[in-house]
């Protein structure tokens, strides 16, 4: 599964891609989709079986998965489930 993660700080996505490395996860550091957000600019892309722990990541504005045809879906940390109330951004 893909996932996208978008923060309020450029060091905040900094941290962000440096957990996922350590922890051997691909992640890598690109600009953010416009229809997402406009913050700082900046998110980070990870492939993963699961979702990332986001817990640690208090500088995250939003973490979305993305599926196969580009559609970016918010989820909720507390049971890393798709969000069922809102509808996937494209």
């Amino acid at each position: 599964m893909n996932y996208l993660a978008t923060f309020h700080t450029h060091y905040g996505a900094l941290q962000f891609n440096n957990y996922c490395k350590k922890e051997g996860l691909p992640a890598k550091m690109a600009p953010v989709p416009r229809e997402l957000s406009a913050s700082c600019g900046v998110c980070v892309r990870v492939e993963t079986a699961c979702a990332p722990d986001l817990s640690k990541h208090e500088d995250m504005e939003c973490c979305y998965s993305v599926s196969e045809n580009g559609t970016y879906t918010p989820y909720t940390t507390s049971s890393d489930s798709p969000l069922t109330s809102e509808e996937g951004v494209k």
